[in-house]
């Protein structure tokens, strides 16, 4: 176990941890539902394998990405946390994935054999809200930009700045990163046509390749 959850827990003791807390593993292929709006969220995900989306729709049926979750990371976490009783939100799989799932109140109370590895286990999930509450400051960094353009390279300048190349690969197709920037696809591919004729940009799918900074 390499999760930053079980970071400092003794490789013999995660076994133990994980049958306290009611540990399963399950698979999903892509674009299956693993988890509803409206079902109970009282459990904490971790990608195995694959990677997962966040969605939510508006009262209009509007889709919008609120997070792209990578392998090896947790989701559901924040509901748990927060005590919320049933999800908000819909939970499907970008591509076939692997889930293992926690037991959340069982992992948010302390146990009465004062397991070390409990508290540490509670420690390090704090940390891991923390990071994630910083991602969404990051998003909103971008939605909260004016024009398409904007907002366009905002994010991708970021992804460059992730990669530490100016040649990658966004965890979104078009229509998804469209939903996750909150605007509208068509205006989105106007624009990324745009930026490929001023030379600012070149892009294939979900690849991109930064040229030269806007001016």
């Amino acid at each position: 176990m390499t999760n930053t959850l079980f970071q400092n827990i003794l490789p013999e003791d995660i076994p133990v941890m994980l049958k306290r807390l009611n540990a399963y593993t399950k698979s999903y292929q892509k674009e299956e539902y693993i988890k509803h709006a409206g079902d109970p969220a009282d459990f904490i995900g971790i990608i195995e394998s694959g990677s997962v989306h966040i969605l939510q729709d508006d009262y209009y049926g509007n889709r919008n990405i609120t997070a792209s979750i990578p392998p090896n990371s947790l989701f559901g976490e924040a509901f748990a946390c927060a005590g919320i009783p049933y999800l908000p939100v819909d939970i499907v799989a970008a591509e076939d994935c692997t889930v293992m799932f926690l037991n959340g109140k069982t992992l948010l109370n302390t146990c009465d054999n004062s397991c070390t590895f409990h508290h540490t286990l509670i420690r390090n999930l704090l940390g891991i809200v923390a990071q994630k509450n910083m991602y969404l400051n990051q998003k909103i960094k971008y939605t909260s930009r004016k024009t398409t353009r904007e907002k366009l390279m905002a994010y991708l300048t970021d992804q460059a700045k992730l990669k530490r190349s100016n040649d990658f690969t966004i965890p979104f197709n078009r229509q998804e990163l469209a939903d996750y920037l909150g605007v509208e696809r068509s205006a989105m591919s106007a624009e990324l046509g745009k930026l490929t004729k001023l030379g600012i940009l070149r892009t294939q799918r979900s690849h991109f390749t930064l040229l030269k900074p806007l001016d």
